[in-house]
């Protein structure tokens, strides 16, 4: 018998969960590191595991996997090999729904029905959800190739500058001093740094961007660049923009005012958060297997 419903947001930089009755009421919220599938299975599990237990402390109930049913939105999922090692080891669940973090955002950001949601937090994606119940997603290839408009991207970008200025390649500023500031402020630091960052380290540049957008041209450049790039990424799924486009994550939303006004004028506020998405997934998939 299934008394609790969880639903997951996993990602690269946390997890995220919301425990609800079979009702629909909100009985608790946790968090906890990382989930994305790339950073291994066994991790996953851990991170999720974790923010439940926490979840349903705060609750106030003894946690027992076999009388909960989890819906989980999650990075990597697409990839077939890590989906299949995520579905066996299933620690005692007694129903799993899973499916990319991107569509669980797309069912919360519009409450299940028809929209456009472009999300860039430390990656970016967009998905659609059509009229005819179709969906679509572009974008999320990954970190470095992919992951347009995002924060690792942007922080790649910040260091292929702060290089070249180190090189007397380019005109250095507030933004180029900072990163500097940051990773090391010689070349054998800098390489350092380098070779040992990966997409979340990337991001972690991105902060400095923006703060220095104001009066640094080369940030204020990049976070443009960004915003064309996720406004790419809607029309490409609603050329005509007839759909409501939601914004999610942190860079997303905080590009929206550099945006054009025709797409500004799409933007909805997304409903919920992607843990709830999650849960509309694991609610509906237990309906159609009623």
């Amino acid at each position: 018998m299934i008394e609790f419903l969880l639903g997951v947001d996993g990602g690269g930089s946390g997890t995220r969960v919301v425990l609800s009755n079979p009702a629909g009421a909100i009985l608790a919220r946790a968090s906890a590191g990382p989930s994305a599938l790339g950073q291994g299975v066994d991790a996953a599990w851990r991170a999720i595991e974790a923010a439940a237990r926490d979840a349903f402390a705060q609750a106030g109930y003894v946690p027992n996997w076999s009388r909960c049913a989890l819906g989980a939105g999650l990075s990597g999922v697409n990839h077939r090999p890590w989906h299949d090692a995520f579905i066996a080891s299933n620690p005692g669940f007694a129903r799993l729904a899973i499916d990319s973090d991107a569509h669980t955002a797309l069912l919360a950001a519009h409450g299940g029905q028809p929209g456009i949601m472009v999300a860039a937090g430390t990656g970016s994606v967009a998905k659609a959800l059509y009229p005819d119940g179709s969906r679509r997603q572009i974008g999320g290839w990954g970190f470095p190739v992919g992951d347009e408009g995002s924060g690792a991207w942007l922080g790649l970008r910040a260091m292929a500058h702060t290089q070249q200025v180190m090189d007397g390649r380019a005109q250095g500023g507030a933004l180029a001093r900072a990163v500097q500031a940051h990773c090391g402020s010689d070349h054998a630091a800098v390489q350092a740094w380098c070779a040992g960052a990966g997409q979340f380290a990337y991001a972690q540049l991105a902060p400095l961007v923006f703060s220095h957008a104001a009066h640094d041209a080369e940030a204020d450049a990049l976070l443009f660049d960004a915003a064309t790039a996720l406004e790419c990424m809607a029309l490409a799924l609603d050329p005509d923009g007839r759909l409501p486009l939601a914004l999610c994550g942190s860079i997303g939303r905080t590009l929206q005012s550099r945006m054009t006004a025709a797409t500004r004028a799409r933007c909805v506020a997304s409903e919920r958060e992607a843990a709830f998405g999650a849960l509309t997934l694991i609610r509906q998939t237990l309906e159609n297997t009623v």
